[in-house]
């Protein structure tokens, strides 16, 4: 399975957090909408059945990242820059 962008990544799971707290807050049939939309686009992007496994998922592809990151020698990041 191809890894999606860190970036795309990060923004669903922010949309994904941000929906399940308003959801929290104050259920209404948007807030449901939105929950369910970031749930399903959490759960394609991680190949997973169900947020649980997603959001597992998810943590595991953000340590790669790090990981990957981490790899980086510094000469490689100033030539980045």
């Amino acid at each position: 399975m191809l890894l999606p962008a860190e970036k795309n990544l990060r923004a669903v799971l922010a949309r994904f957090a941000a929906a399940r707290i308003d959801h929290d807050a104050l259920p209404t049939p948007e807030t449901s909408r939105m929950l369910e939309e970031s749930s399903d686009t959490l759960r394609a992007m991680t190949g997973t059945h169900t947020i649980k496994d997603a959001l597992r998922a998810a943590d595991a592809m953000l340590e790669q990242y790090r990981a990957d990151r981490s790899g980086i020698t510094q000469a490689d990041e100033t030539l980045a820059a």
